[in-house]
């Protein structure tokens, strides 16, 4: 093998691992949130609830989306509109990973976790489990803490561009 062949499979690579790395935390992050669900939901299924201070733990099912948005619409429309939304992100942080700035990628497998663990959550047609409550802020999920992080980082991500050695 030439050192010119190996130069041209350098870049290729490194856009398959940098898919493959985007796409593996992406489904550790939906694991972790579905095992934390299930916990949730066998601790608190008796009406349970914890008080941590700021936060409550209690079992809540959110049969929407964001905000409880759309919770009066038929189950199948809100998994086939999530599913298709989910569909088209996977797609973009896929194609865009390799040119991504690591803090994007890390925002856009957050993003991709969060919404993947609450598709999934979101099967059985009960909606999605939420446990942690403030008070002043609608029930919310690990899943959901994922989203909006990720959202912020491939934001943060995008503003600031990664610098190369040349720029000063």
């Amino acid at each position: 093998m030439s050192a010119e062949t190996t130069e041209l499979d350098s870049p290729t690579r490194q856009a398959r691992r940098s898919r493959a790395v985007l796409l593996l935390v992406a489904a550790v992050l939906a694991a972790a949130d579905l095992i934390l669900k299930a916990v949730a939901e066998a601790l608190l299924s008796t009406g349970a609830t914890t008080d941590l201070g700021p936060i409550n733990i209690r079992l809540l099912y959110n049969r929407g989306v964001a905000f409880s948005l759309g919770a009066d619409l038929s189950p199948w429309i809100v998994i086939t509109a999530t599913g298709l939304i989910i569909a088209a992100l996977t797609w973009y942080t896929v194609s865009s990973a390799p040119s991504m700035t690591g803090l994007s990628r890390a925002g856009a497998a957050m993003l991709l976790g969060g919404a993947v663990g609450n598709f999934i959550d979101r099967l059985d047609g009960q909606g999605v489990v939420d446990y942690l409550h403030s008070g002043w802020f609608p029930t919310f999920n690990l899943a959901d803490v994922f989203v909006t992080t990720g959202v912020a980082l491939l934001v943060l991500g995008t503003i600031f561009p990664r610098r190369t050695r040349n720029d000063h």
